[in-house]
């Protein structure tokens, strides 16, 4: 190699594979750890029953008075606590499971790879958390509002725990995912699948599209299906803000140099 050639800043940190394996195997087991520490601290407080109720209150709140949810399984007061004190445990615990993720792929990016690995998985995160938090305070309130309104009243709409554990996690699902438009927006145009003009130019279809999956995702309400493809529709919009600055600090030191090199 010449000594007008950079060097490669991964260059003498190679390990062998079984390093790998080892070093995988730890970061798993830390993790794992986290997610047991996390758990049993939910378990004590405020327990798996305090936990359901929490994510029942929603719905509780727009049954008839005296109404509740059911139960039409033997073991499901049970079981479906400790389901959702599972879930809750894996939100608590995920910066550390995150962090672990994150220090066994570190030592195998280029300076400028971080750049863009780092700030994508905090955003993802906060994103995600952003859209479980949008879904429980707006999203199942409304929708909730929407069934009690439009139920006969020769029925009482108190659905069981099991069926509405699966339901709002569905819902928590969507709902977080949806919220990673723009992270999705700006990974597309770094590896140079799309442009940012080619965003703008199909702007139109993706409101469509965001429109048509929300009248197909979600409850069959107007509220629920514009509290989706509304936010989509604006996270596109800032997917494309983002993926301009985003980018351009985030490529090769090669890329940037001969960009530089051109002549204007």
């Amino acid at each position: 190699m010449s000594s007008s050639e950079p060097r490669d800043e991964l260059e003498g940190t190679e390990q062998p594979f079984v390093s790998h394996l080892i070093e995988l195997r730890d970061r798993l087991v830390r993790a794992l750890i986290a997610l047991a520490i996390a758990f049993a601290a939910l378990c004590v407080w405020p327990g798996p029953s305090g936990l359901y109720d929490l994510l029942a209150a929603p719905m509780v709140a727009h049954l008839p008075k005296g109404a509740t949810l059911i139960a039409t399984n033997v073991i499901s007061p049970i079981l479906v606590p400790l389901k959702i004190t599972l879930m809750a445990a894996f939100l608590v615990a995920l910066p550390a499971v995150l962090y672990q993720v994150w220090a066994f792929v570190a030592p195998g990016l280029y300076s400028h790879e971080k750049r863009l690995v780092l700030p994508l998985v905090i955003s993802s995160t906060i994103l995600f958390l952003i859209g479980v938090a949008f879904c429980y305070f707006l999203v199942i309130p409304g929708m909730s509002k929407f069934i009690q309104a439009v139920a006969p009243t020769s029925i009482t709409a108190a659905p069981d725990i099991e069926q509405y554990f699966g339901f709002v996690l569905t819902l928590f699902m969507v709902f977080g995912i949806a919220f990673e438009v723009p992270v999705a927006v700006v990974v597309l145009v770094r590896i140079g699948v799309v442009t940012v003009t080619q965003l703008r130019s199909v702007r139109g279809y993706f409101i469509v599209g965001a429109f048509i999956v929300a009248a197909v995702v979600t409850p069959p309400d107007v509220i629920s299906q514009l509290a989706l493809a509304v936010p989509m529709c604006l996270l596109y919009e800032i997917g494309i803000l983002s993926a301009q600055a985003f980018v351009k600090h985030t490529r090769a030191p090669d890329a940037a140099a001969s960009d530089g090199a051109e002549p204007r």
